[in-house]
């Protein structure tokens, strides 16, 4: 009987989790198309500009404006630079090594990488905390992620983003409310993206991306990191 009691136990505890998520077909499906097409290029160029939310030590908002530009080869290239309210800097991955650099210190780091675009974006973070823009997309797991990250999943139809048609999909759990515009054309790109987090006062983080370059041809001396003179190199320690 004991064990009979667990079962069923366990049984309401599954059932009761999975009443809790309310996930959107329409929402899925668009959002899978958008990350097979961009998992589906060679190479890519694209523009983002940012907006993130942050509390000084009076608790007082201030938003920190910046502006990059990324451009991939697959597997193994990749390269941004940012400008913006929180510093000016660049990286460069060339299949072996990531190298940053910091315009605004002239000094840089060049490290040993492992060999495709995500491990290295995913060793990088984990051991520098190294932050690569609008990498999230570019994960084969990106519509899993969701669906397991979030409690709520939906398609609200379409809105206009910068005179784009636009595919609108919210998605919200405990701790974070999202909007995803998607371009509502043949290529269903990311336009916007905006963040909301619950539990920190309501700071929010927005994405906008333009200037998408598909499959371009890129030179392989774009991703090749040389220090400009007189800079200086830095050594830096791991995380772990």
């Amino acid at each position: 009987m004991k064990k009979h009691f667990c079962f069923v136990t366990l049984l309401l505890v599954l059932f009761s989790n999975a009443q809790t998520k309310n996930i959107d077909s329409t929402a899925i499906y668009i959002i899978d198309k958008m990350a097979d097409i961009l998992g589906s290029l060679e190479s890519v160029e694209f523009n983002i500009n940012t907006a993130t939310d942050k509390l000084d030590d009076q608790g007082n908002l201030s938003t920190f404006y910046a502006k990059s530009s990324i451009a991939m080869t697959g597997p193994n290239k990749f390269t941004s630079t940012t400008k913006g309210d929180g510093g000016n800097f660049g990286y460069w991955y060339d299949g072996d090594y990531v190298s940053y650099y910091s315009l605004d210190e002239n000094n840089y780091v060049t490290l040993e990488a492992p060999e495709t675009i995500l491990t290295m974006i995913d060793s990088m973070h984990m051991a520098f905390d190294f932050k690569f823009p609008a990498a999230d997309f570019f994960y084969p797991s990106f519509t899993d992620d969701l669906i397991e990250s979030f409690d709520t999943i939906s398609y609200k139809g379409q809105r206009d983003v910068n005179d784009d048609k636009c595919f609108y999909i919210t998605a919200s759990n405990t701790e974070k409310h999202v909007q995803l515009w998607i371009t509502a054309n043949a290529v269903m790109l990311p336009k916007r993206i905006v963040i909301v987090y619950k539990n920190e006062n309501n700071l929010q983080f927005e994405t906008t991306f333009s200037n998408w370059v598909l499959n371009p041809i890129i030179p392989d001396a774009i991703y090749d990191f040389t220090p400009p003179p007189h800079a200086s190199l830095i050594s830096i320690l791991s995380k772990s």
